[in-house]
């Protein structure tokens, strides 16, 4: 497996944080490094690991560096800043694509045509991706990071600036006890007046 696969440690040191902010050039070159591998492994976990995950990772990055010096939240919430911009250069490559629905690698001669078991997979990936619709764009990400990317609770957590694993436990249960209901065909419950 490779390094970038890892979770790494749960948080950037908030020294280091208010370094980079800082302007101090090794510690955004160290800040960047220890960031890295969470926002490839979050845009492969959204973009697959082919399709420019890599290459939204990159932007990703970039755009991290670009906010940087405007910087102003506690220097504990730094992941879940980035996550924000992660989650917003994702939301632009799925809207680019969904611009761009020609292959630009497919040859009309090309005798590689998509078999049975693609499409049973399109069929598959779009079905979630209805199901998953009907959760609140947080408890998407939740089991995004969890389910999808095989983060822990703790790492979670962190990465949405929530206040405990268990929040994220509960949170998830609420999650997929809905997917749940949803698959059975089954009502949503009504919201309690103290929700």
């Amino acid at each position: 497996m490779a390094t970038d696969d890892r979770a790494p440690t749960l948080r950037p040191d908030s020294r280091l944080v208010a370094a980079a902010v800082a302007g101090d050039r090794a510690a955004v070159g160290e800040l960047v490094e220890f960031v890295r591998p969470f926002v490839l492994r979050y845009c492969r976990g959204r973009l697959g690991l082919s399709g420019g995950a890599e290459d939204c990772a990159q932007e990703v990055l970039l755009a991290v560096l670009v906010e940087l010096p405007r910087y102003r939240y506690e220097t504990d919430s730094f992941l879940p800043f980035v996550y924000g911009i992660a989650g917003h250069k994702v939301a632009d490559e799925f809207r680019r694509r969904s611009r761009n629905r020609a292959d630009p690698h497919a040859d009309a001669g090309d005798e590689d045509q998509p078999g049975p078991d693609e499409f049973a997979q399109t069929d598959s990936r779009l079905q979630i991706e209805e199901l998953l619709g009907h959760l609140a764009p947080e408890q998407r990400e939740l089991l995004t990071l969890r389910v999808v990317l095989g983060y822990s609770a703790e790492e979670t957590a962190a990465a949405l600036g929530l206040p405990s694993a268990v929040a994220v436990r509960v949170s998830q249960h609420r999650a997929l006890t809905k997917l749940r209901r949803l698959m059975r065909g089954g009502p949503e419950p009504k919201k309690k007046e103290d929700d």
